[in-house]
């Protein structure tokens, strides 16, 4: 197969790739290597061992550029489409919702544009949890009505999901969207709570905890994320939305002390107001996920915080290699 990923540079995109290279397949990476969110150095970092593959080929383009986008679609005969790159964070879009609005949601649009005129064969979209808000339920499932959305961020992964289902209801295209829920480990966003406490019990750094300490996340190590999207890339549903997650939300409290365990030292809190657009609790029902996709989460907290840890100290956060 011939597979584009975009974002293929980030922190789920790059280990996409290496998958699908592993497996045999050819792979085309969009990614515009922007230092929006943090430093672009680590997302050259994160693919720099892909580079001399001779499968592997990267495009430093900008999905918002609609004729680009569709040259290498074309230019590359790609045959299935793994659409990651976004702007993501939910703090972020609440200060630049134009900029989100405009690399998510007319990125998307592009992409389903190239696609439908291309005839892909399957498109598979990275939508977020997030989407949820604060449904009040027991945990998160697909059939939800999501009538409250708390964030940009949120509204831009909802908008996507209905263009999806737009392109496959007027012309056809196989879409699957996958709502991820937090997903951590080697190579982890900078501005995500395990990659911040990590680095600050690690480097004896104060760290900022917004609101309560009892806030819930359903915490998904980067393989199994993986292993979701890839068994989606290999399946045709028509049209389908499937949480993935591990279906077993941890509070923060019981993330710090666990950093805390595994890197042998003690974190510096401050505590500050909660912030806009922060949910209390993610839990994804991963009953259509294990149905549809076969899909078994199996890396807990405690082991997935361990090799995250063993990962930081190797490479410093990532600007190592």
């Amino acid at each position: 197969m011939k597979i584009l990923v975009t974002g293929g540079a980030g922190f789920i995109g790059s280990h996409v790739v290496e998958r699908l290279l592993e497996r045999g397949d050819s792979v085309v990476c969009i990614d515009d290597f922007n230092g929006y969110l943090y430093d672009s150095k680590l997302k050259e970092n994160n693919i720099k061992n892909c580079l001399n593959n001779p499968n592997f080929k990267v495009y430093k383009k900008d999905i918002k550029d609609l004729v680009s986008v569709s040259s290498i679609i074309k230019n590359e005969e790609i045959e299935k489409i793994i659409h990651l790159a976004a702007h993501a964070g939910v703090r972020k879009s609440i200060e630049d919702v134009y900029s989100y609005i405009h690399n998510n949601i007319l990125g998307t649009l592009n992409l389903l544009e190239a696609a439908k005129t291309s005839n892909i064969k399957n498109f598979v979209f990275a939508s977020s949890s997030s989407i949820y808000g604060n449904t009040g339920g027991p945990s998160c499932k697909e059939e939800d009505v999501l009538g409250s959305p708390i964030s940009h961020y949120a509204i831009t992964k909802l908008t996507g999901e209905k263009l999806c289902y737009n392109f496959h209801h007027l012309f056809g295209l196989n879409v699957i969207c996958l709502r991820l829920f937090t997903t951590y480990g080697p190579r982890g966003r900078p501005n995500m709570a395990p990659y911040i406490f990590t680095k600050a019990a690690l480097k004896g750094e104060r760290v900022e905890i917004y609101g309560n300490f009892y806030s819930k996340r359903d915490y998904t190590y980067i393989d199994d994320t993986v292993d979701g999207i890839i068994k989606a890339l290999d399946s045709e549903f028509g049209f389908e939305i499937i949480n993935l997650g591990r279906g077993k939300p941890i509070s923060l409290m019981d993330l710090i002390k666990i950093i805390e365990e595994k890197t042998g030292k003690e974190l510096f809190i401050k505590k500050v107001p909660g912030q806009p657009g922060d949910v209390d609790v993610t839990n994804a029902d991963t009953f259509k996920a294990k149905k549809l996709l076969n899909y078994k989460p199996d890396v807990d907290l405690e082991e997935g915080i361990e090799k995250f840890v063993e990962w930081f100290k190797k490479t410093d956060g990532g600007y190592k290699v």
